[in-house]
């Protein structure tokens, strides 16, 4: 295991345990874990398809014995099976605003302010703002993946 960053700059939580030959205040992964975890994600990249599959192949009944957007239910043996159809309502914001706007509703219409990140980029460009004055501004957001492929 390496780390590449410079002790002047960082705090290294971690250190090396020479009796037991590992690393203290690192969680232990071994190949046995990884394989597992690989092993697990294809099963359950092939469940979610098979899920999916059957769905739709429950959806297409209810489908025809209620309609499309028909609640409904049924008992297959010991199991039974219910399609719940949940609605959810939302306004086209272009239409909305240019028919509220032809009501002369304007009170209806809420002006939010947000950065333009084409028009800050063109100031920066034409030195109209420096990108200092704005660094403070930026969030960054990271998530991180595991990323598990078997190396042939």
């Amino acid at each position: 295991m390496v780390f590449s960053w410079s002790s002047s700059i960082f705090y290294n939580p971690f250190s090396y345990d020479e009796l037991n030959m590992k690393w203290v205040g690192v969680t232990s992964v071994n190949e046995e874990t990884i394989a597992k975890y690989y092993e697990l994600n294809e099963q359950y990249k092939q469940l979610d398809k098979e899920l999916k599959s059957i769905k739709k192949l429950i959806n297409d009944y209810f489908d025809e014995l209620v309609g499309k957007s028909g609640k409904g239910e049924a008992v297959l043996g010991q199991y039974k099976v219910q399609r719940q159809v949940r609605t959810v309502e939302s306004f086209d914001d272009e239409k909305t605003i240019d028919t509220l706007q032809k009501l002369n509703l304007n009170d209806c219409i809420k002006v939010i302010k947000r950065p333009d990140l084409e028009k800050i980029e063109a100031a920066i460009t034409l030195g109209l703002l420096a990108s200092k004055d704005i660094e403070e501004c930026k969030e960054t957001k990271m998530s991180p993946a595991i990323v598990v492929r078997k190396v042939t």
